[in-house]
């Protein structure tokens, strides 16, 4: 199976290091998961707010939090206020079409200091109607084994499935190690998978991947076990899932599967379409923002 190191580009958005490793040039999903970002970690000063992301929409996506310390506050335009704290998730669904859609607000609590967490997108099928939602999952499965602790955030594994809800086929696990050791990870037929070092080192087919490193694992036609020969004291997040049946573009905070759609978006959000709904800023340090105007090749 063929395997591609993605290296992130890193970027400080208000005192935290932002790593993101999908999308990217050449490489744009692991099945359904089409935006990555490892957050952190960030330690803020006494007079630092921390993170305070203003009122911004999404379409046909979900979003995926996942939180390893810290604490961040959620508000949604459906009416839902929810801290997330370590090892839990939060999942946001936009809805699918024209017509759907939904915006929030993410913020560092008061009193907060601390903020790492991995971000992800998931793409929505298209073709499916899908409604606008929000879900808080406080307690995902956890084991361990081996030497190595796992906490499995999405789909089945090793005869366990986590409760976060799924509109395509899809994996996410998260495994530290406490000593070295050779994961043996079976992969399915038709499925993309990838492999991101959040700590430490891990060595796949003679490759040696760091930290905010992406191993991307070709699509194989068979089923295969995947080794990864992991450093003691590597923490890393294990995705997979099944390629979608149709394109996904992404420009600024949409997704869609064509260009028209995206700019629908653009011009919905920016002009107070209802599909997004509001959230009230009042009394806080928010703004909403503006989406900029597509321009150039998307893709």
């Amino acid at each position: 199976m063929t395997i591609t190191k993605i290296t992130a580009k890193t970027h400080d958005v208000g005192g935290i290091p932002i790593a993101r490793l999908l999308p990217n040039r050449t490489h744009r999903t692991i099945g359904a998961w089409c935006f990555l970002d490892h957050a952190g970690p960030a330690h803020f000063a006494e007079q630092e707010d921390g993170m305070q992301v203003g009122a911004h929409p999404h379409t046909n996506l979900q979003t995926f939090t996942w939180m390893l310390e810290g604490e961040v506050l959620h508000q949604d335009s459906l009416g839902n206020r929810q801290t997330i704290r370590p090892k839990q998730v939060n999942l946001m669904t936009a809805g699918t079409g024209d017509h759907h859609g939904i915006s929030h607000t993410e913020q560092t609590p008061e009193g907060i200091k601390t903020l790492h967490a991995v971000q992800l997108w998931i793409a929505l099928l298209m073709h499916k109607t899908i409604a606008p939602d929000f879900r808080h999952y406080p307690e995902m499965p956890e084991w361990s084994d081996n030497g190595a602790d796992f906490v499995l955030v999405n789909g089945s594994f090793a005869g366990r499935t986590a409760p976060t809800e799924q509109h395509s086929p899809l994996l996410g696990l998260d495994i530290r190690t406490r000593r070295a050791q050779t994961l043996g990870i079976p992969a399915q037929a038709g499925w993309e998978y990838g492999v991101l070092v959040l700590k430490g080192e891990v060595e796949i087919d003679g490759q040696i991947f760091a930290q905010d490193e992406l191993a991307k694992f070709a699509r194989a036609d068979t089923a295969q076990t995947l080794h990864i020969l992991a450093q003691a004291g590597s923490h890393i997040m294990l995705l997979g899932g099944e390629p979608l049946p149709h394109p996904t573009l992404i420009w600024w905070n949409f997704v869609a599967d064509s260009r028209e759609a995206l700019e629908k978006a653009v011009a919905d959000w920016n002009n107070g379409h209802p599909r997004f709904g509001s959230i009230d800023l009042v009394g806080t340090k928010l703004q909403r923002l503006a989406a900029p105007e597509l321009r150039g090749k998307v893709r």
